[in-house]
């Protein structure tokens, strides 16, 4: 019984300290100058630091977060910039392209036009995949007036001729296939030969006699003959020549005008 009346006094005894201690310093703060008191002074000395901790982590996540979004932003940026390019340089390939082939087109509008005769541009769709056999074939046919055994040129000179037609699409066997034969004459002399394919890159010029003045550069022409191939047309320019002393007949080589390897669009030369 004694130690419950001990400890009812020393729960008395603690709320009167308590009591007095907050009214001390309620008196005391009220009493104070402007000056910092004490308990505050203490406060501010113990919380400062953790705010200053506290406010820097705040400010360090903020520019993190702010940092991220912007180069988020930034990337689907490059991202569109770099579509743009992408569709802008596409644009000027097919542009630069359009011009080259308008270009193309426009010589042989000028060259149809100095021959005076009736032709039609036709674009090369397809080569054939063997080595043995030189043809292409064009997107022309009978619907355009396109048949058998009509000159195909370019502004350089004779590719070939059609060897089958069709609706809307035609096979032209090329000057520089092994079955491919050309009535020609020298411009300068005017000695005829006839130009044939060797399956190769050349071409080789026949019948040509051993007394026949012939030197490398000179030019061959077609000759007419035959009526596949109009007068007056670039066969080709002279190579080499083998004066052969037992046979009758130089061995001559000739380079086409035209660049088979290269062939886009070409003249089919109409009836």
């Amino acid at each position: 019984m004694w130690k419950r009346r001990l400890k009812g006094r020393k729960n008395t005894v603690i709320l009167i300290l308590i009591f007095l201690v907050g009214f001390t310093l309620m008196t005391a703060d009220s009493k104070r100058s402007d000056g910092a008191y004490f308990f505050e002074t203490f406060f501010l000395w113990v919380v400062s630091p953790i705010q200053s901790v506290f406010t820097s982590t705040l400010d360090s996540i903020e520019e993190v977060y702010d940092h991220y979004f912007l180069l988020v932003d930034a990337s689907k940026e490059n991202v569109q910039l770099k579509n743009q390019l992408n569709t802008l340089a596409r644009e000027k390939h097919l542009l630069q392209e359009e011009v080259r082939r308008l270009t193309r087109i426009g010589r042989l509008n000028e060259y149809q036009t100095l021959k005076s005769g009736k032709s039609v541009v036709a674009t090369v769709v397809g080569k054939d995949a063997t080595q043995w056999v030189k043809t292409v074939f064009i997107d022309k046919g009978t619907d355009d007036g396109v048949h058998e055994n009509l000159a195909v040129i370019t502004d350089a000179g004779v590719v070939g001729h059609v060897i089958q037609a069709g609706l809307n699409s035609s096979k032209v066997l090329l000057l520089a296939d092994r079955r491919s034969a050309v009535d020609t004459l020298f411009r300068k002399s005017r000695v005829p030969g006839v130009v044939v394919g060797l399956g190769t890159d050349t071409c080789e010029m026949k019948y040509v006699p051993v007394t026949a003045e012939v030197k490398a550069g000179d030019w061959v022409l077609s000759s007419g003959l035959g009526g596949v191939f109009p007068k007056g047309l670039v066969v080709g320019r002279v190579l080499s020549v083998i004066q052969s002393k037992q046979g009758l007949f130089q061995e001559i080589q000739i380079a086409p005008g035209a660049d088979f390897s290269r062939l886009e669009e070409v003249l089919v030369l109409l009836p």
